[in-house]
């Protein structure tokens, strides 16, 4: 019996879940990188950088061609960079309205004394 599909997104979003991942689809989202060349803008790591290149390469997010010793990583699909920036909208959205909401809370809030004065 195969999972259903509500549970097969969530593993896909659970894949999704660690900023590093998340970061590297970024970079690749622009162009086909080397390991070497996303150390740097990643910022951790080669060890680590290679367990999270795992994790994508699993989730079949990412692939792999090698030249020589240098191994290049790119997307599977176009699609994974559109996901990124439908998220980025949703998150501008969703923090524009955060910022609204605490605006509006500024606004209608009494004048704060600072702690530990008296109120008159």
């Amino acid at each position: 019996m195969t999972a259903p599909l509500y549970q097969l997104k969530a593993e896909f979003f659970k894949t999704l879940g660690h900023p590093v991942r998340i970061r590297v689809l970024e970079l690749l989202s622009e162009r086909e990188y080397a390991v070497a060349e996303m150390l740097p803008e990643v910022g951790i790591e080669p060890a680590h950088l290679s367990q999270q290149l795992a994790v994508l390469r699993r989730a079949n997010l990412v692939v792999t061609r090698r030249e020589g010793s240098t191994v290049y990583y790119s997307l599977t699909s176009p699609e994974v960079a559109e996901l990124l920036i439908v998220a980025r909208r949703i998150l501008t959205g969703v923090l524009s309205g955060q910022a609204e909401l605490l605006a509006d809370l500024r606004a209608a809030a009494p004048e704060e004394k600072p702690p530990g004065t008296a109120l008159s």
